[in-house]
C-alpha cells in the first residue's frame, strides 16, 4: 500500500511540476500582458491629459482672440468718432475690461474712462507677445489687487495712426471659461505669465491646497524640484514656447508635471496630476490580474472563468473611461461656447442700448412738439415744460444707470434717501407713460388706494426707474387698443414708522411663456416671438429693476399667461417722515369743510382717509342729485370747496352740477377730479371759481391747486413765495471751459436777474477771486473737469487764500460727474454743495439762495 502510494506520489510530482511550470508559463504570459496593458493605459491616460490641456489652451486662446477682436472694433469706432477723447471718457466698463485708455499720436499721456490721466509708463510690452496682431503687456497687479494685462491697439483714420488704444483685462475673467477641475479635482493647475514667470491665476476647483504659489521658482521650491539640469531644460523650453511634461515625486506621490504653452508661449498652463489619478484604471486592471493569478493557483478552471470576467470588466472600464473623456470634451466645448456667448453679449449690449433710453426721450420729443404748437398758451407751456423736465431728469438717471450697471450687479450702489411725495412720483410717471400708451391707442388706468401717508422717505429716482421699466415694458408688449393698469395700494402697517405699499403693473398684452419667466430677471434677455420681435431693448431693464427692488429691501414677483397679459407686484416698506403742517394750511386758507361727489366708494374712502389728519370735515355722496338734496336739507352745512368726479358730469350731465353750485357761497371753489386725458370740459370750466384736479387724488396736489386758484382770485399772496428763491441783483463768478454750457448758464442767470462773470479754467477763477473786491461775488459756480487746473484744486486754492471771505464764500460744484463718490470728492475739496449737470434751474436757485442767506 505504501509503495503504491509512493508510486502515485512519484507520478504526481512530475504532474505537479508540469502544472507548476504550466502555471508559471501562464503567469509569465499574464504578467507580460499586464505590463503591456498597463503601459498602453498609461500612454492613453497621458494622451487624455494632453487632449484636456489642448482644449483648455484653445479655450483661453479663443477668449483672448475675442478680446482682441472686440478691442479692434472699439478702435474702429473711436476712429469714426469726432471726439475720440470724449468717446473714451463716456465709455462703459464691463466685467472683463477694467479700464480703457487712449493716447493720441505724438503724445505720451492720454485719458481713461475712469477720468484719470493715463500713460504707457509701467506697462512692459518688451516680451513681444501678441494676440490677434495686438501687442500684449507683461502681466501685473492692478489697482484692485488682481492680476491683469493690457492690449495695445493702433487707432487709424484714413490710413494714418491717430492714437493708441489701451484696454486692461483681468485674468479672473478667464476663470468663468475654464472647467471646474479635472481628474476629480486632484490635478493642480495655474496660469503663468511666461515673460515674468509669475503665476497670475489659479482657476476655481483646481488643486488640493487652498493657497497658491507666487511664481515658477516658488512652484519648483514648494514641490522640491531641485535638479539643476532639469530646471535648466525647463527654462530653455519655456523661453522657446515648447510644451513640457515630466515625472517627479510631489509629497511622496509620483506625479506628472506639465507646462503647456498658450498663445505661442506668452502664457503657460503649469501644474501636476498624481500618476495614480491618471492610472486609476490601469491599477484596477493589475489588481484584477493578481486575483486571476491567485485563483489559477487554486484551480485551473477557475482561472478561465476569472479571466473571462476580467475581460468583461476591462471592456466596461474602457467604456467608462471613454464616456469620461467625452464628458470632459463636452464640458470644455460648452465652456468655449460660453466664452463666445459672453463676448457676443458685449456687442449685443452696444447695439441694443436704446430700449430704456427711448422711453423718456419719447416724452421729451412729444412734449417739445406740443410746446412749439401751443407756445401762445402759458398754462400749457408750463405744463409741457414741467413734463419735459421730469422726462429729462428720468433720462439722465437712466444714463447714469447704464454707466453704473456693473456697480448695481456688484452691490456697490448707494441709495439716496430723501423725502418725496407720491403725487410727484405718479405725476412724473404719468407724464412719460400716458403719451406712449396714447400713441398705441391704449387705455392707461392709474389707481391709488389705502395709502395713509403721502409724504415718504426713499430714493425717488430709483423708485421712478422701477415704475418706468415696468410700465414701458407693459406698453411695448401690449397690442394696440389694450389696457395698462398702474396701482399703488397701501398695506397693513407692521410698524408706525413705515408705510407698506404694493405697486402693481398689469396689462392685457402678449404675456410670457413659463420658460421665459424663469430667465426674465437675467441680463440681456428679452421675449422673442412673432409679436414682440419688433420691440428693441438692451435686456437690462428687468435685471436692474430686480436689483434695485432687493437693494431697497423689497420683493418683486410676476405672473403671466400667453395672450392674456402680465401682472408685476412690487412690495416696499418706506419710512414715514415727521408730520407736516396740514391743519395750518387749511386754517390759513379758510377751509373747514369740503364735499366730494364720486360714484366709486373706494375713491370716496381714499379721499376721507387722506384728509383724516387735516382737521377738515370731509363729506362724500355718490351722485350730484344727492349732493343737491343734502344742501337743501341742511342749510348749516356750509362747504368752502366742492370736489366732483368728472364721470358724474359724463353720466348725469352738467345741469345737476350747476344746480349744486348755485347752492354754495360765491367764495366757494369747484374742482373736477378727472383723468389726465379727460376731454369735453370747456363748458364746465366756464363756471365761476372752477378748476381741474388730475387723478388720482393726492393732498399735496389738492393744496397746490387751491393755492393756484386763490392766486388767480387775488386771495393769496404768492409773490412772497415766488420771490423766496429770487436771484435778482446777485453777482456770480463761474469757472466753465465749455462755451455752450457757459452760454446756457449766463442766459439762465440773466433771466433770473443775476450777473455772471465766466472764466475758462480753475486757475483763472483763483486769480480772479484773489484780485476781486471784498463782497464783489456772492457765490462761485465751479466746474470740475477743466484744463490747466481742475475744480477740486481750484477750490482748495481759493479756500487757502489769505482773505476774510475765502473760507465763507459759497462754492457750488456744477459738473457732469454725477456719482456718489464724485459728490464726496467735491465736498472733501471744500465745496459747499454738488449739483449734477444738466442744470436744474429751480434746484440751482434754492441752493444758491440757501447758502447765500446762510452766509449772511
Amino acid at each position: 500500500m505504501k509503495k503504491k502510494q509512493q508510486q502515485k506520489a512519484d507520478k504526481g510530482i512530475p504532474l505537479l511540476l508540469s502544472i507548476i511550470i504550466l502555471f508559471c508559463i501562464l503567469g509569465a504570459i499574464v504578467f507580460s500582458v499586464a505590463r503591456k496593458i498597463s503601459t498602453e493605459m498609461e500612454a492613453s491616460a497621458i494622451q487624455n491629459l494632453s487632449e484636456s490641456l489642448d482644449l483648455i489652451e484653445s479655450t483661453i486662446e479663443a477668449v483672448l482672440n475675442k478680446e482682441a477682436e472686440f478691442q479692434q472694433l472699439i478702435a474702429h469706432e473711436i476712429a469714426l468718432a469726432p471726439e475720440p477723447m470724449e468717446y473714451i471718457q463716456t465709455y462703459q466698463d464691463n466685467p472683463t475690461m477694467v479700464k480703457i485708455s487712449l493716447i493720441c499720436a505724438g503724445e505720451t499721456v492720454g485719458v481713461s474712462n475712469t477720468g484719470e490721466i493715463f500713460s504707457e509708463e509701467g506697462l512692459d510690452f518688451s516680451a513681444g507677445g501678441t494676440v490677434g496682431g495686438l501687442a500684449v503687456s507683461e502681466s501685473y497687479v492692478n489697482f484692485m489687487g488682481t492680476w491683469a494685462y493690457t492690449m495695445k491697439c493702433p487707432v487709424e483714420r484714413d490710413g494714418e495712426e491717430i492714437a493708441s488704444l489701451y484696454i486692461e483685462y483681468v485674468y479672473d475673467s478667464l476663470d468663468r471659461s475654464l472647467p471646474n477641475g479635472f481628474y476629480n479635482k486632484r490635478a493642480m493647475l495655474y496660469i503663468m505669465d511666461a515673460h515674468s514667470e509669475r503665476l497670475v491665476l489659479k482657476p476655481k476647483g483646481m488643486g488640493e491646497r487652498s493657497a497658491g504659489h507666487l511664481n515658477l521658482e516658488d512652484f519648483f521650491r514648494a514641490n522640491d524640484i531641485t535638479d539643476e539640469e532639469l530646471l535648466e531644460d525647463v527654462i530653455v523650453n519655456v523661453r522657446s514656447g515648447k510644451n513640457i511634461m515630466f515625472n517627479h515625486d510631489i509629497r511622496e506621490k509620483d506625479s506628472l508635471i506639465y507646462m503647456w504653452a498658450v498663445n505661442d508661449g506668452t502664457l503657460y498652463l503649469i501644474g501636476y496630476v498624481p500618476v495614480e489619478a491618471i492610472q486609476q484604471e490601469g491599477n484596477s486592471v493589475n489588481q484584477n490580474i493578481l486575483i486571476v493569478v491567485v485563483a489559477m493557483l487554486a484551480a485551473f478552471f477557475l482561472c478561465c472563468v476569472i479571466y473571462f470576467l476580467n475581460q468583461r470588466q476591462q471592456n466596461k472600464i474602457r467604456e467608462e473611461r471613454e464616456r469620461e473623456r467625452e464628458l470632459y470634451n463636452k464640458q470644455l466645448a460648452e465652456a468655449l461656447q460660453a466664452a463666445q456667448i459672453a463676448s457676443n453679449s458685449k456687442t449685443m449690449f452696444l447695439s441694443n442700448m436704446s430700449h430704456d433710453i427711448r422711453t423718456p426721450m419719447n416724452a421729451v420729443i412729444g412734449f417739445t412738439t406740443l410746446l412749439a404748437k401751443d407756445a401762445d398758451n402759458p398754462e400749457k407751456v408750463r405744463a409741457y415744460t414741467k413734463k419735459i423736465m421730469a422726462s429729462g431728469q428720468h433720462l439722465l438717471s437712466l444714463i447714469n444707470d447704464i454707466l453704473d450697471v456693473s456697480k448695481i450687479e456688484s452691490g456697490k450702489v448707494v441709495l439716496s434717501v430723501e423725502e418725496f411725495t407720491l403725487n410727484d412720483l405718479v405725476s412724473s410717471v404719468d407724464a412719460i407713460i400716458r403719451p406712449m400708451a396714447a400713441a398705441k391707442q391704449q387705455r392707461f388706468h392709474v389707481e391709488v388706494t389705502n395709502v395713509v401717508h403721502e409724504y415718504l422717505l426713499g430714493d425717488e429716482t430709483r423708485i421712478n426707474q422701477i415704475l418706468i421699466n415696468l410700465l414701458s415694458n407693459a406698453v411695448k408688449y401690449t397690442q394696440e387698443g389694450g389696457n395698462i393698469w398702474f396701482r399703488i395700494i397701501g398695506g397693513k402697517q407692521r410698524s408706525p414708522q413705515f408705510e407698506r405699499i404694493r405697486i402693481e403693473v398689469q396689462d392685457d398684452g402678449y404675456g410670457m411663456t413659463p420658460e421665459y419667466l424663469k430667465v426674465l430677471f437675467d441680463a440681456f434677455t428679452r421675449a422673442e416671438n412673432s409679436m414682440t420681435n419688433k420691440v428693441q431693448g438692451t435686456g437690462l431693464g428687468m435685471a436692474i429693476t430686480k436689483n434695485i427692488v432687493e437693494l431697497m429691501g423689497g420683493t418683486i414677483d410676476v405672473s403671466s399667461e400667453v395672450n392674456k397679459g402680465t401682472l408685476f407686484r412690487v412690495e416696499l416698506e418706506l419710512r414715514i417722515p415727521e408730520g407736516h403742517a396740514y391743519k395750518r394750511f387749511w386754517e390759513e386758507n379758510g377751509i373747514s369743510r369740503i364735499l366730494a361727489v364720486d360714484g366709486e366708494q373706494a375713491v370716496c374712502e381714499n379721499i376721507r382717509m387722506l384728509m383724516k389728519d387735516s382737521g377738515v370735515v370731509t363729506d362724500t355722496v355718490p351722485t350730484a342729485g344727492q349732493a343737491v338734496r343734502l344742501l337743501q336739507r341742511g342749510a348749516e352745512a356750509c362747504y368752502q370747496l366742492l370736489l366732483v368726479d368728472w364721470s358724474i358730469v359724463e353720466t348725469e350731465g352738467i345741469s345737476p352740477v350747476k344746480e349744486l353750485w348755485e347752492l354754495l357761497p360765491d367764495t366757494a371753489m369747484l374742482l373736477f377730479l378727472a383723468d389726465y386725458d379727460a376731454e369735453g370740459m370747456d363748458e364746465a370750466l366756464k363756471l365761476k371759481n372752477t378748476g381741474v384736479l388730475a387723478k388720482p387724488f393726492f393732498v399735496t396736489a389738492f393744496q397746490e391747486k387751491i393755492l393756484e386758484m386763490r392766486a388767480a382770485q387775488g386771495g393769496a399772496d404768492m409773490a412772497g413765495v415766488a420771490d423766496a428763491d429770487s436771484l435778482e441783483g446777485l453777482h456770480f463768478l463761474a469757472a466753465e471751459d465749455n462755451e455752450i454750457n457757459a452760454e446756457i448758464l449766463r442766459e439762465i442767470l440773466s433771466i433770473e436777474g443775476a450777473e455772471c462773470e465766466i472764466v475758462g479754467n480753475g486757475q483763472l477763477a483763483v486769480e480772479r477771486f484773489e484780485h476781486a473786491a471784498q463782497g464783489e461775488f456772492d457765490a462761485i459756480l465751479m466746474d470740475v473737469q477743466m484744463p490747466v487746473m481742475n475744480g477740486y484744486d481750484a477750490t482748495r486754492a481759493i479756500r487757502s487764500l489769505a482773505r476774510a471771505d475765502a473760507g465763507t464764500i459759497p462754492i457750488i460744484a456744477m459738473t457732469a460727474n454725477a456719482f456718489a463718490e464724485d459728490e464726496k470728492e467735491a465736498l472733501d475739496a471744500g465745496m459747499d454743495v454738488h449739483l449734477a449737470k444738466p442744470i436744474d434751474v429751480e434746484l440751482l436757485k434754492k441752493v444758491i439762495t440757501q447758502y447765500i442767506f446762510r452766509r449772511e
